[in-house]
C-alpha cells in the first residue's frame, strides 16, 4: 500500500511504502531535517509535527507537551496514512531564522526492470519425461535402454532420438526400473542448438515431474548469491547468500591470483567458493525442505578470475601483460565433479568471459537486458572495485574494464565500510548551519560510510561549499565540524558521543582524493569507449546501471561528483544484479539461453591500460566534477548558484 507524505515549508510531496521511516522518506525527498545520530532516536534533533495522517511512533526524547502538541521524532515514525508534516523552523543562536533550500534527489524508476528485460518463456535447458513402460517378456526382450528410447519415441514422436553419454546411467537404469516396476522418470538436457537431440543424463524411480528445480548462482568476489526456481513454473521460491570463502586469502581478485600461485593455494581457493556454494545449496534446501540431489541443473555467472578458481585453472596469467585468461568458454561441467552437493549427474553452466577482466558476469548482464537484441545505443555500467563498462548495441559492442579501487565499496576511506548496520548510505548538509543529517542502514547510531553515503557526503559538500572542485576544505569557514586533523583538513560526520565507535567519524581531503581517483577512471572509462566509436554521451539512448550498488546510488549526486554522465535523467535504467538475473532467465528459458552466444561473439574487449586516450580523460577526471564543466551542465549551474540562497 502506498502514501502520499506532503512536507511543509518545503511543499514537497512524495509517495511511499506503508509502513516507510519518515527520516527516511524526508532524506530521499530532499528535505532536511536536522538529525546526526543517524536515526537511533538518541539525538532527539529530528522532531517535526504531524498536521494530518497518523504515524506509529515512539515518545523517546519527547516531553508530554510536545507529544500533546503533535511533535514527533521523524527517525522514529512510520507511515501509517496519507500525511502532511511541518519542519520546524531552524535558528541561529541570535534568533535568525534560518533558510531551507530542498535538494534534488532522483532515483531511478522501478520502471526499468520490464523494459530492459523483456519476457521469457518457461522451456528449460532441462526437463522430465514420466515413462509407464511394459516389462519384458520372451517375445520382447529387447534392451533396457532400448525399451526406454521405444518409449520415448511413442510419447514424443517428432523428436530425434536421445542420446546418453556416461556409464552411471546405464548402472542406474535396470535396477531404477525394476524397483519402480517399469514407472520411471528420465531427466533430459536439450541439446547445444534446437536441432540436436535431448541427452539422457539421469533416471529416477517413479514419477518426480513436480520436482524439477534450477540454481542460479552469482559468484562475486566478497558475496556469493543462489536463487532457486521452480522450472515447472519458471518461479523463484528460495534464495540465499553469503560472504565468498575466498575473502580470507584475499579481498580482491589480485590478491586472490597471488595466493593461487603458492603451493596448495589454488586448490584452497577452489575448496573456499565450492564450500561456499554448498552453504547456499544447504540453506536453500533447508528452506524448501528438498535434497540437493532435487536441483537438476546449475546456471553460474562470475568475473573471469572467480570462474577460473571455481574450476581449479591456474589465474596467473589474467594479470601479465597480455592479460590473458586460460579459457574463455567454460565446458560444461559436471557440479559434482567440483565438490558441489549436487546429483552425479547435474551439470553446472558457467557463463564465458570477454578478458582477463570483462567476465560472465558480464556477459550475462548484457544478455539479460537484450542490448544484443536492440537497436539503441547503450552504455552498461557495473561499478565497483572492478568497474566494467560496455557501449553498443545489435551491431556492434566495445567492453572494457577499468581499476576503480575500493572506494564505492568502503575501501581506501578513513572511515569507509560495506553497507551494513550502522554504515551511513545518506547524508544532507544544512547550507547555513554547515550541521548534517545523516541516516544510516538500520537506523542505529553511525559507525562508519558506506559507497552511496560517500558518495551523499561529497556531493553535498561540494554544493555547499564545503569544498572546492579540487576536493579541498574551505579554510575560510569558521565552524567546530571544519577542521584540521591528524590526517589533514576533514568534516566532522558525528562526534564520538553520537557514534557507535564511540570516536569522531570523519571525512578527510585524503578520502576525497580516493574518490576522486575511483570516480575519475569509471568517467574515463565511458569517454575512451564512446570516443573509440566515434560516439559522445549525447548519442547515448539508454544507460543501465547494474550491480547491487547501483540500487542506492541517487543520480543527482552521482552525476554532481563526475561518477555518471550529465544525460536526460529518464535514459537512465537499473538492472539491479544483472549476473544474477541474466542466470536466472537462462535457466528458464533454454531460446533465450542460447543467445548468449550472439551476445559474447558482439562484444569486442578494449585494454584501456594500452589506449593512450585512457590517460588524458583519467587526469581530466581528477576533478569534482570535471575540469570541463560543458559536460556537466546542471552541475554547473548549481554550483554557480549561492550555496544558502
Amino acid at each position: 500500500m502506498k502514501h502520499t507524505i506532503k512536507f511543509q515549508p518545503d511543499n514537497i510531496t512524495v509517495t511511499v511504502d506503508k509502513g516507510e521511516n519518515l527520516l527516511t522518506a524526508a532524506a530521499n525527498a530532499g528535505v532536511y531535517i536536522h538529525a546526526y545520530c543517524g536515526g537511533d532516536g538518541v539525538c532527539g534533533k529530528c522532531k517535526v509535527i504531524v498536521n494530518e495522517g497518523t504515524v506509529r511512533s515512539d515518545k523517546a526524547n519527547l516531553s508530554q507537551e510536545d507529544w500533546d502538541k503533535g511533535y514527533r521524532l521523524a527517525c522514529l515514525s512510520s507511515v501509517q496514512s496519507d500525511l502532511v508534516v511541518t519542519i520546524p523552523e531552524m535558528t541561529t543562536k541570535s534568533g535568525k531564522a534560518l533558510k531551507r533550500k530542498p535538494k534534488t534527489t532522483r532515483t531511478i524508476s522501478a520502471r526499468s526492470l520490464e523494459t530492459l528485460i523483456g519476457t521469457w518463456e518457461v522451456d528449460p535447458p532441462v526437463t522430465k519425461l514420466y515413462l509407464e513402460l511394459p516389462p519384458p517378456t520372451l517375445e520382447d526382450n529387447i534392451s533396457d535402454m532400448q525399451r526406454v528410447m521405444r518409449g520415448i519415441q511413442k510419447v514424443l514422436p517428432d523428436s530425434l532420438e536421445p542420446t546418453y553419454d556416461h556409464p552411471e546411467l546405464i548402472k542406474l537404469l535396470p535396477r531404477a526400473l525394476r524397483d519402480s516396476d517399469w514407472k520411471i522418470t528420465l531427466l533430459l538436457l536439450h541439446g547445444r542448438g534446437s536441432d540436436e537431440p535431448f541427452r539422457i543424463i539421469d533416471v529416477e524411480a517413479g514419477d518426480t515431474t513436480s520436482r524439477l528445480y534450477g540454481l542460479a548462482i552469482d559468484i562475486g568476489t566478497t558475496t556469493c548469491s543462489g536463487v532457486l526456481v521452480d522450472l515447472n513454473t519458471g518461479k523463484v521460491i528460495s534464495e540465499a547468500s553469503g560472504y565468498n570463502g575466498q575473502i580470507s586469502y584475499g579481498e580482491d581478485v589480485i590478491s586472490r591470483i597471488i595466493y593461487a600461485g603458492r603451493p596448495g593455494g589454488l586448490n584452497a581457493l577452489q575448496d573456499k567458493v565450492v564450500a561456499t556454494i554448498n552453504t547456499i545449496i544447504d540453506e536453500i534446501c533447508r528452506d524448501m525442505i528438498i535434497s540437493p540431489a532435487d536441483i537438476s541443473y546449475i546456471m553460474a555467472a562470475g568475473n573471469t578470475v572467480m570462474s577460473h578458481l571455481l574450476l581449479g585453472l591456474d589465474p596467473k596469467y589474467i594479470r601479465e601483460a597480455p592479460y590473458v585468461p586460460s579459457v574463455s568458454m567454460f565446458p560444461l561441467t559436471k557440479a559434482a565433479g567440483l565438490g558441489i552437493q549436487a546429483h552425479p549427474s547435474v551439470r553446472l553452466f558457467l557463463y564465458p568471459c570477454i578478458a582477463s577482466y570483462v567476465g560472465g558476469d558480464i556477459v550475462a548482464g548484457v544478455h539479460a537486458c537484450q542490448m544484443a537484441k536492440s537497436d539503441r545505443v547503450s552504455l552498461f555500467i557495473d561499478i565497483g572495485t572492478n568497474g566494467e563498462i560496455v557501449v553498443g548495441n545489435r551491431e556492434w559492442m566495445v567492453c572494457a574494464a577499468c581499476s576503480a579501487g575500493p572506494a564505492f565499496e568502503g575501501g581506501g576511506i578513513k572511515y569507509g565500510m560495506r553497507a551494513s548496520n550502522g554504515a551511513i548510505e545518506n547524508f544532507q548538509i544544512h547550507p547555513e548551519s554547515y550541521e548534517p543529517m545523516i541516516v544510516t542502514i538500520g537506523r542505529i547510531k553511525p559507525s562508519g560510510i558506506c559507497g552511496s553515503g560517500l558518495i551523499s557526503i561529497v556531493s553535498e559538500l561540494l554544493e555547499a561549499g564545503v569544498i572546492d572542485q579540487q576536493g579541498k576544505f574551505n579554510r575560510t569557514l569558521d565552524h567546530p565540524r571544519i577542521r584540521e586533523g591528524r590526517d589533514g583538513w576533514e568534516y566532522v560526520l558525528a562526534w564520538g558521543q553520537d557514534s557507535l565507535i564511540g570516536e569522531d567519524i570523519v571525512i578527510t581531503e585524503v578520502d576525497l582524493d580516493n574518490l576522486m581517483r575511483a570516480k575519475g577512471a569509471m568517467y574515463a572509462g565511458y569517454q575512451t569507449l564512446l570516443q573509440s566509436v566515434g560516439l559522445t554521451f549525447d548519442d547515448l539512448d539508454r544507460v543501465i546501471l547494474a550491480g547491487n550498488f547501483g540500487a542506492y546510488i541517487d543520480l543527482e549526486r552521482a552525476i554532481c561528483i563526475g561518477l555518471l554522465p550529465d544525460v536526460d535523467r529518464d535514459r537512465f535504467y537499473y538492472l539491479g544484479n544483472a549476473s544474477m538475473l541474466g542466470c536466472q532467465i537462462s535457466i528458464t528459458d533454454v531460446k533465450r539461453f542460447r543467445e548468449r552466444v550472439t551476445v559474447r561473439q558482439l562484444m569486442t574487449n578494449m585494454e584501456l591500460s594500452e589506449n593512450p586516450e585512457f590517460m588524458s580523460y583519467y587526469m581530466a577526471s581528477l576533478f569534482l566534477p570535471h575540469t570541463d564543466m560543458s559536460l556537466f551542465p546542471s552541475v554547473r549551474e548549481k554550483l554557480s548558484a549561492d550555496p544558502g540562497s
